[in-house]
């Protein structure tokens, strides 16, 4: 059999500028329906000329001058409020950076001993030296981070109490206000 070889023949065109598709192609354009609102006359109401009693005017009146009261307390209350967490919030950044800035201390005391230690077992002489040096250095490290783990935790809780005393004074005031 003969196998007959068919060659996909792929048209030239020549073409100078091809136009978009849109300018081939009419697209019609879509407008949505615009939707007004029906126009509708105010009823007229007329409010009958009648006289407000004397009492129903002193009791709008005492009402309108204790909401201005109740506001002019509120508005205090939030101002005084807003003043002692700014306060709060001073002390307690700032206590937080003088403790971290004493874990520093602290750690960079600790890589210096270390350091120390180091310097000391690549000079010894024998095996022995090395156990004394290290038996000593665990020693005084021990107690030296012993004291700095109280001093740090004496340093939190200065900082914890600074931070929350003008709370408690505030909220003592208020209640005592309140009472």
């Amino acid at each position: 059999m003969a196998e007959t070889q068919t060659a996909a023949v792929t048209p030239k065109v020549k073409s100078k500028s091809v136009a978009p598709l849109a300018s081939v192609f009419e697209i019609p354009k879509f407008e949505m329906p615009k939707f007004e609102m029906p126009k509708f006359e105010m009823p007229n109401f007329e409010m009958p000329k009648m006289e407000v009693p004397a009492a129903f005017r002193e009791l709008a009146e005492k009402s309108v001058a204790q909401m201005k009261e109740g506001y002019e307390k509120m508005k205090t209350a939030a101002e005084d409020a807003t003043e002692v967490l700014e306060d709060t919030y001073a002390t307690a950044s700032k206590g937080y950076s003088d403790y971290g800035l004493k874990l520093i201390e602290t750690a960079r005391a600790n890589n210096n001993a270390a350091f120390d230690l180091m310097a000391k077992l690549l000079g010894a002489k024998s095996a022995s030296e090395v156990v004394e040096l290290s038996s000593g250095f665990m020693r005084t490290q021990f107690d030296t981070v012993t004291a700095q783990a109280k001093d740090l935790a004496d340093h939190a809780q200065k900082v914890a109490t600074e931070t929350t005393a003008p709370i408690k004074e505030s909220l003592t005031t208020a209640f005592t206000k309140a009472a």
